[in-house]
């Protein structure tokens, strides 16, 4: 199946205006990201405790804060998991990493006294220290940098230096993109989000890779022709398999916000910004950084030849 065929439509001559809008979004999350003192991490990182409760009768939110309120451990976060059809469940996480069984108590006693008629069982508690929580964030960091490291080497062995420069700067593009709407939209950043991340680098580089391929064949066999019209050809060859990629991942994983329940809510909300973020910076990240280097090697080259 092939939706564009034949296209030819000149991407790159709006380059300069996509990659200044770029530059400005990435700007806009950075201040974000500022503003709110960093990424708001969850207790995967920071550290605390989470008590995760099964209802017998539907119960919000604001209830369960009340409740705690009541014995002051009203800042602790708390989130409906229920699943369709399923029985209704909450998480609350407290931003304490030891917590009592005589505190576990008290916390059952107060939704007990202030939300009566509703029976609920306690399903688990888990605690991540401080320690810990710094040690999965470091790791996280890390095994983000270290697969953008593979990616340049890799790309640079099966390509050249600068088509590795340009897929690495198309992947920081956009997770730094998301993750500044995740800034923007107050979302934490739980393991789960790393994970969601990492899969956008893959889905990402995957595009960019098909791009690159055909760019790497139309150099061979379209020699006379200058690197941008190179570039637009190569682009809108690909185009539809593109489109149909984009399309097809969307539709699994919107079906996965919509019905997939709160806990994987924020990771299919991330892979959704990622993949259509992907999409428009293997057209508009990647190539374009051929051209702009191409360019320059071409300045530099005749200011050699002219000394």
């Amino acid at each position: 199946m092939e939706w564009f065929r034949d296209s030819k439509i000149d991407f790159l001559q709006v380059r300069r205006p996509a990659m200044l809008i770029s530059a400005a979004v990435i700007v806009l999350s950075i201040i974000s990201l500022i503003i709110h003192g960093g990424p708001n991490y969850s207790i995967d990182f920071l550290g605390g405790t989470t008590i995760q409760l099964r209802f017998e009768k539907p119960v919000s939110e604001g209830e369960v804060r009340d409740a705690l309120a009541t014995i002051g451990i009203a800042g602790s976060e708390v989130k409906r998991i229920t699943e369709v059809g399923g029985e209704p469940e909450i998480l609350i996480r407290i931003k304490k990493t030891e917590i009592s069984e005589e505190s576990v108590e008290n916390i059952k006693t107060a939704l007990t006294e202030n939300i009566s008629g509703n029976p609920f069982e306690v399903r688990s508690v888990d605690a991540v220290g401080p320690k810990i929580g710094a040690e999965l964030r470091t790791q996280a960091i890390l095994a983000t940098l270290v697969s953008l490291g593979f990616i340049l080497i890799y790309i640079s062995i099966r390509f050249e230096l600068i088509f590795g420069l340009g897929a690495v700067l198309a992947l920081f593009h956009d997770v730094i993109i998301t993750l500044g709407i995740f800034s923007v939209m107050n979302k934490e950043i739980s393991l789960t989000i790393v994970a969601a991340f990492l899969t956008i680098v893959g889905y990402s580089m995957n595009d960019t890779i098909v791009v690159f391929d055909r760019i790497r064949e139309n150099l061979k066999r379209l020699r006379t022709l200058k690197l941008e019209e190179i570039l637009n050809i190569s682009i809108n060859q690909t185009l539809s398999r593109t489109i149909i990629t984009c399309v097809t991942t969307l539709f699994a994983v919107v079906v996965l916000f919509i019905f997939g329940g709160s806990v994987i809510r924020d990771f299919a909300l991330a892979i959704i910004i990622g993949v259509v973020i992907g999409t428009y910076s293997s057209i508009y990240i990647a190539s374009p950084i051929l051209i702009e280097w191409g360019a320059r090697s071409d300045k530099l080259q005749k200011k050699h030849k002219a000394r």
